[in-house]
């Protein structure tokens, strides 16, 4: 099958909580949208509510989390137990942003498939999210 007939991947990138800074988060949205996935880009103070409806509705393949506020150990989980209640267990969660060393394991074990820190190069984000995407 060519690469023009399949779907693309549908990635979104969202803002939760407070935090009013998404360079980041655009940065990363423009680097996949360049790389050919179709992304939808939440905007800014999203509730985790909010994301998880957009998910749904965009029938998303992966979301990517960004967070600087420090407030990933609440957000985060409530996103995953939100997807869990819809029943949506297939979607790839990324989180990226100034998340501590000490507070990845939990992700991970939360069901974060991957966490990315200031600094992480773009290709290996969009690189992450094709192989997740394509062996989930």
């Amino acid at each position: 099958m060519s690469t023009s007939t399949e779907r693309k991947i549908r990635v979104v990138v969202a803002k939760p909580g407070l935090d009013g800074h998404d360079r980041g988060a655009k940065i990363i949205a423009r680097a996949l949208r360049d790389a050919g996935m179709e992304v939808i880009y939440t905007g800014l103070h999203q509730t985790p509510e909010q994301i998880v409806e957009t998910v749904i509705q965009e029938d998303a393949d992966a979301v990517g989390l960004s967070i600087l506020s420090g407030a990933h150990m609440t957000l985060v989980p409530r996103i995953v137990e939100l997807l869990h209640e819809q029943e949506i267990d297939d979607v790839v969660i990324t989180v990226g942003g100034t998340i501590p060393a000490d507070d990845i394991p939990e992700l991970r074990r939360l069901g974060v498939a991957e966490v990315f820190t200031p600094g992480a190069p773009t290709q290996g984000i969009i690189d992450f999210i094709r192989g997740a995407v394509r062996a989930s």
